[in-house]
């Protein structure tokens, strides 16, 4: 499973009202890279594909992960900072054996 916390769902919806998009969600992955072997990755989708497993917060903010990315990302909690510049998305991932001061690289 993947949480969507109060504080990214509400970023989330700001971002995609500020992009244009209406409907669908936030595809989220991992891709080989980064400082760490692995990096998170993420864009707008408009709907899930077929395999995806998808993740609703309470207010209805939708996030795709595709097979592959959950063995990764199961566990997460979606955050965000309001303190950071741009309150940036945080991933607190149990699966994470370290992680790089950005946040978006990590290695399991």
């Amino acid at each position: 499973m993947i949480e969507v916390t109060a504080a990214a769902s509400r970023r989330i919806r700001e971002a995609m009202a500020t992009e244009g998009q209406d409907t669908g969600g936030l595809r989220v992955g991992v891709k080989a890279g980064g400082c760490s072997g692995l990096s998170y990755v993420f864009k707008w989708a408009e709907a899930p594909k077929p395999t995806d497993k998808v993740f609703e917060s309470p207010d209805g903010t939708r996030i795709f992960v595709d097979p592959k990315s959950y063995t990764f990302l199961d566990g997460t909690i979606l955050d965000c900072d309001s303190e950071m510049l741009g309150q940036s998305l945080i991933f607190r991932n149990p699966n994470a054996k370290s992680a790089c001061g950005c946040g978006l690289s990590f290695q399991v």
